[in-house]
């Protein structure tokens, strides 16, 4: 706790992460995932005992409860815990050296916050390599404060961007709803309707015309959902550049370059910590140096 606010972090343990699965020596890395590789259910030769790539995507889930940065990346692995094969246990080896550059990084949530929620609401179309499902991706911040963030393959198939993009939209939309009821129900009023940005044009003229017939007719809960919410005052659908859309890194991996100023637009914190991490190190490398000296 901080006199500017509350930063929750799960250092000690995401290095008990990294002592466990032996990389604690590991050379840092900037990204969770390789940019551009998408894993697949037959890549690779399957492993003969899958219980050890269970037990560290299991562990990976609960650290993403403070490390969004991360959500991609272990949602892209959590789809093959039944047959995982030697492609996905490199692909979780990955996020390690990931955490190891900044252990206790976490969420920060200041003091002073304005009680307004700004949305992002992406898609990936297609980018499952097995399914051809699309990825949806959102994050909602109250005022600068990350509340709630999602990355999850849809449930069907869009046959079109503008689909993709509208059912992660719809997805978004109920979170919306339901923060905005706990909110009431903690006595937290919200005098303007929340801000939703999409870098899909199409998605907000469906959002807001009903004309579009031949486009929505099989999107029909979907676009009475988005429109209720429209019509009550609970949402203001918003365009945004796609340079700009903070939920991107929700749905893909990205550049180095794009993936640090997505890390850096979620507001999370690096506790720097070199003496802990030195400390591991120093007793692992004593607990060696004893085996072999007897």
């Amino acid at each position: 706790m901080e006199a500017s606010g509350l930063n929750l972090c799960q250092r000690r343990y995401a290095l008990e992460i990294l002592d466990e699965a032996g990389f604690t020596d590991c050379k840092p890395v900037h990204t969770p995932m390789v940019p551009g590789v998408r894993l697949t259910k037959d890549g690779g030769t399957i492993l003969s005992d899958a219980s050890g790539f269970r037990r560290l995507v299991g562990r990976l889930l609960y650290l993403t409860a403070t490390r969004p940065d991360i959500t991609f990346a272990v949602q892209q692995l959590s789809q093959y815990v039944d047959a995982p094969t030697t492609e996905h246990l490199a692909a979780a080896h990955r996020v390690l050296p990931y955490i190891k550059k900044a252990p206790g990084q976490g969420l920060f949530y200041p003091k002073l916050n304005d009680m307004h929620l700004n949305v992002f609401s992406d898609s990936d179309w297609g980018s499952c390599s097995d399914t051809r499902r699309s990825i949806t991706g959102f994050c909602i911040f109250l005022g600068s404060a990350l509340i709630s963030w999602r990355s999850k393959k849809q449930a069907t198939v869009s046959r079109s961007s503008s689909e993709a993009e509208y059912r992660a939209l719809a997805a978004t939309v109920c979170e919306i709803q339901w923060i905005t009821t706990l909110l009431r129900d903690l006595r937290i009023r919200l005098h303007k309707p929340a801000a939703l940005f999409c870098d899909n044009k199409s998605e907000i003229a469906i959002g807001e015309n009903h004309v579009f017939h031949e486009r929505t007719k099989h999107l029909d809960i979907d676009c009475h959902i988005v429109r209720e919410k429209l019509n009550q005052g609970v949402i203001k659908l918003l365009s945004v550049s796609s340079s700009a859309q903070v939920a991107d890194g929700f749905t893909k991996a990205l550049p180095i370059s794009s993936f640090q100023t997505f890390v850096s637009k979620l507001g999370v914190q690096d506790l720097h910590t070199p003496l802990i991490l030195f400390i591991l190190t120093w007793n692992k490398t004593l607990s060696s140096s004893s085996r072999s000296e007897c």
